[in-house]
C-alpha cells in the first residue's frame, strides 16, 4: 500500500465537501428561496457521498496500514500528521450510522433556511422544531462517539482539537476576574468618547467599493475568491485558489460592514496562504477554529481599529464619505473603539466581546447535557445577556437568534471566538518584537509586512500542528490570557483616559 493511494482517496473525498462547500454557499448568498427543498437534498447527498467514503472499509485499511509502528517511522512529517488527522476523523465519525449522518445534513440545510426566515420575522417559534431535530441529533452522535467527562467535549475537539470544557473554565474564570472589573472601570470613570458622526446614511454601492479597496489594501487575491453579501457574514473555502467572503450592509451603519470585511478577510488570508503542497491534502485547512479567528480578530481589531491604520486609511475613508470630512482622524479613531456592552456578538468591541461567548458556551454546554431545553433558550438568552452584560434584548432577532451557528449544527464553535481573541494578542505581540516597527508599517500602508509574517509563521502549515504546539512553535510560550488583557488595557485606558486599577 502506498501513500499516494492514501492521498487520491482522500483528494476524491474532499471533491466531494468541495462541492457540498459551494452548495452551501449558493444557499446563503445567491439561491432563490424556491430551491431550498432540492438544494438541501443535494446537500445531504453530498455530505453523505463524503460521509461514507471518510468510514468506508478502504479508509478503515488505510488507518489500519498506516499506523503500524513500522509503516509510522518510514513516513514524513506531513505524511504522518496527514494520517494522523484523517484516523482521527475516521475513528470518530465511523460509528454514526450514514443514514443518520444524512438525514442530519438534510435538517442542517433545512435549519439554515428556516433560521433566515424566523430571524427576519423575529420569531423564535419558527427555528425551534428545526433546532430540535439538530440538538437531537447531535447528542445522539455523541452517544455514538462516547466521552470521558463531558459530553461537550466532544463538540469542543471539532473545532479545537484537544480543549476539554474543563480547560475553558479556567481560561474564563481567569479572564472573568480581570475582564469584568476593567469594564466596569471604563464605564464609572472614563470618558466615552463622542460617536454622533457615526450616525447617518450610507449609501450602499459606495460601502461595496470600500469593502472592495479594504480587502485589497489586506493583499487579498481576487483571483482565488469574491466577496457577496449575505444575512451573517462568512468565509468558506471551496477548494485551493478559491476562498470566498461575504458581508452585510446597513445603510444607517458604515462601521459594520468595514470591520465585517477585514474580519472575514483575515480568515481568507488564511486560507489562502496555505502551502500549494498540501492541496486536497486533510491538512489543507486552519489548524484549529481558535487559530483561524486569530487571524480575523488580527486583521479586524488589531490592525483594523488600531491608530495607525487609520493614520494610513483615514484620508481614503472620507473621500469616500464626505461627512466625515470635517471629523478629526483622532476622534474617528476613539469613536470606532467605544468599549459598552451592546446586544450584538459580531458588533461588539474588543472588550466585551468575550463576555457574549462566555454566555453561549454556557447555554451551550448546558443544553447538550440536557440541563436546558430547547424551549427554553430565548429566555435564558435573555436572562444571561442581563447577567453578563446588563443589556435588556428587545426580540429574538437581536437575542437567541442572532448567530447562524446552531442551524447549521455548530455547536462547541462559539468557544473558538474567545481562544481566538487570545491567540491573536500574543502572535500580535510576538510579530512587533519581530517586524522592524510594525504599527510604523501599518500607518505608512505596508499591511504586506504583517501578511507575509502571518503566512511565514502560521498560514502555510495549515494543519500540520496542533493550535498549543502552534503557539508555543510561534510565540515561545503556551496560550496566556494576560497578553489579552494587557492590549485592550493599553490602549483602552488611553483611550477613555483612566489609570487602571491595578496600576494606581
Amino acid at each position: 500500500m502506498d501513500i499516494r493511494e492514501f492521498y487520491d482517496y482522500c483528494k476524491e473525498i474532499a471533491s466531494y465537501t468541495s462541492a457540498a462547500a459551494l452548495v452551501e454557499w449558493d444557499m446563503r448568498t445567491k439561491m432563490p428561496p424556491k430551491a431550498a427543498p432540492d438544494r438541501s437534498m443535494v446537500a445531504g447527498k453530498l455530505g453523505r457521498t463524503a460521509f461514507e467514503m471518510s468510514t468506508s472499509p478502504r479508509m478503515a485499511a488505510f488507518v489500519e496500514y498506516f499506523n503500524r509502528p513500522v509503516v509510522d517511522r518510514q513516513l514524513s512529517e506531513v505524511d504522518r500528521r496527514n494520517v494522523e488527522l484523517e484516523t482521527k476523523q475516521y475513528r470518530k465519525i465511523s460509528a454514526i450510522p450514514p443514514d443518520k449522518y444524512e438525514k442530519f445534513t438534510v435538517a442542517c440545510s433545512k435549519g439554515e433556511y428556516a433560521w433566515q426566515e424566523a430571524k427576519a420575522k423575529s420569531d423564535f417559534a419558527m427555528f425551534r422544531p428545526y433546532l430540535e431535530e439538530i440538538v437531537a441529533y447531535q447528542k445522539e452522535f455523541i452517544e455514538y462517539c462516547g466521552y470521558e467527562k463531558n459530553r461537550y467535549d466532544v463538540l469542543l475537539d471539532d473545532y479545537e482539537p484537544s480543549v476539554t470544557t474543563e480547560d475553558l473554565r479556567v481560561i474564563i474564570d481567569g479572564l472573568k476576574s480581570e475582564l469584568v472589573p476593567f469594564i466596569r472601570q471604563l464605564q464609572e470613570e472614563g470618558k466615552r468618547p463622542d460617536t454622533s458622526f457615526l450616525k447617518g446614511t450610507f449609501d450602499k454601492a459606495t460601502q461595496e467599493q470600500l469593502s472592495l479597496d479594504i480587502l485589497k489594501a489586506m493583499t487579498y487575491d481576487f483571483d482565488a475568491g469574491r466577496i457577496d453579501e449575505t444575512a451573517h457574514p462568512f468565509t468558506t473555502g471551496i477548494g485551493f485558489g478559491d476562498v470566498r467572503v461575504t458581508t452585510h450592509y446597513y445603510e444607517d451603519n458604515v462601521a459594520s460592514a468595514l470591520f465585517s470585511t477585514m474580519h472575514e478577510g483575515g480568515h481568507a488570508l488564511y486560507g489562502q496562504g496555505i502551502s500549494e503542497e498540501y492541496r486536497w491534502m486533510p491538512i489543507h485547512k486552519g489548524a484549529s477554529m481558535g487559530i483561524h479567528e486569530s487571524q480575523s480578530r488580527t486583521w479586524e481589531n488589531l490592525v483594523g481599529r488600531s491608530e495607525a491604520f487609520w493614520k494610513y486609511y483615514y484620508p481614503r475613508f472620507q473621500s469616500r464619505f464626505a461627512q466625515f470630512e470635517g471629523v478629526p482622524v483622532e476622534d474617528f479613531y476613539r469613536a470606532i473603539n467605544v468599549a459598552e456592552p451592546s446586544l450584538i456578538r459580531t458588533e461588539a468591541d474588543e472588550v466585551t466581546y468575550n463576555l457574549h461567548v462566555m454566555l453561549r458556551f454556557e447555554i451551550e454546554e448546558a443544553l447538550i447535557n440536557g440541563k436546558v431545553e430547547v424551549a427554553d433558550l430565548p429566555d435564558l438568552w435573555n436572562a444571561k445577556m442581563k447577567e453578563y452584560l446588563g443589556v435588556e434584548v428587545p426580540d429574538d432577532a437581536h437575542g437567541v437568534l442572532q448567530d447562524v451557528h446552531w442551524s447549521g449544527g455548530l455547536f462547541g464553535y462559539f468557544p473558538s471566538y474567545m481562544l481566538g481573541n487570545l491567540y491573536a494578542a500574543q502572535f500580535f505581540a510576538t510579530a512587533r518584537q519581530e517586524i522592524p516597527d510594525l504599527d510604523g508599517q501599518i500607518a505608512a500602508g505596508h499591511l504586506d509586512m504583517l501578511r507575509e509574517w502571518q503566512r511565514s509563521k502560521i498560514h502555510q502549515y495549515g494543519a500540520l500542528y496542533d493550535p498549543k504546539d502552534l503557539v508555543v512553535r510561534v510565540t515561545g510560550k503556551p496560550l496566556d490570557y494576560h497578553y489579552f488583557m494587557s492590549e485592550v488595557k493599553e490602549k483602552y485606558s488611553r483611550i477613555y483616559g483612566i489609570v487602571p486599577s491595578e496600576s494606581k
